[in-house]
């Protein structure tokens, strides 16, 4: 996730910091806004699902590759 991110994103994200944590909890905090939850969802995020609430938040578009 961290990788796709950074590839798609890199001129629009200034830092990224990934914390562990325990009992299964995946978030995502973009600019202090929660934007993914794998405890609200109950599930994992879907390939490409964090990178399309990411730019749907920052309303940035992905880097061709």
């Amino acid at each position: 996730m961290a990788d796709e991110l950074l590839d798609k994103y890199r001129f629009s994200i200034e830092s990224l910091t990934m914390l562990p944590s325990s009992g299964g909890r995946f978030e995502v905090i973009v600019d202090g806004d929660l934007i993914y939850s794998k405890k609200a969802t109950g599930r994992h995020a879907e390939p490409g699902e964090i990178a399309r609430l990411f730019s749907e938040k920052t309303g940035t578009t992905p880097v061709e590759l």
